[in-house]
């Protein structure tokens, strides 16, 4: 009977981690994962109050203790948190990379102008030109 929970806890593992890893953050997986926080909720504390129904699950799944099957589940949850965190930051690297490259187009100065951007209602900055007077 062990050997069939950790095929399971394996299977669960990998299709987790994909159905993740192709990504979206629509309402469907918004959804699905406000599902499973609920479920995992409803479940800690049903431990926390019951921790003998708990063990009895754990030894009906052929897995010694309780406490067992609670750190499967963390690590299910662990690698789950993990690949949405992943998720999460390639999507916030690519529209950093969006923005950053939109930014340079906007502020690349237009063809045969050869000096920096200036605004036409600013003040020339006097620093960059040159003495008004000859001589010295």
């Amino acid at each position: 009977m062990q050997i069939i929970v950790q095929v399971a806890l394996v299977l669960a593992v990998i299709i987790v981690s994909l159905a993740l890893m192709r990504g979206g953050s629509n309402a469907r997986h918004l959804a699905i994962r406000r599902i499973m926080l609920v479920l995992f909720a409803c479940l800690a504390a049903l431990s926390i109050f019951f921790p003998e129904l708990l063990t009895r699950v754990a030894r009906l799944l052929g897995i010694g203790r309780g406490t067992d099957l609670v750190l499967y589940g963390l690590i299910v949850s662990f690698l789950v948190f993990m690949a949405t965190t992943y998720q999460r930051f390639r999507h916030m690297e690519s529209t950093l990379t969006k923005l950053s490259r939109r930014i340079a187009l906007d502020e690349t100065p237009p063809p045969g102008n050869d000096g920096p951007l200036e605004r036409k209602d600013a003040e020339p900055d006097r620093r960059l030109t040159p003495p008004a007077h000859g001589g010295q």
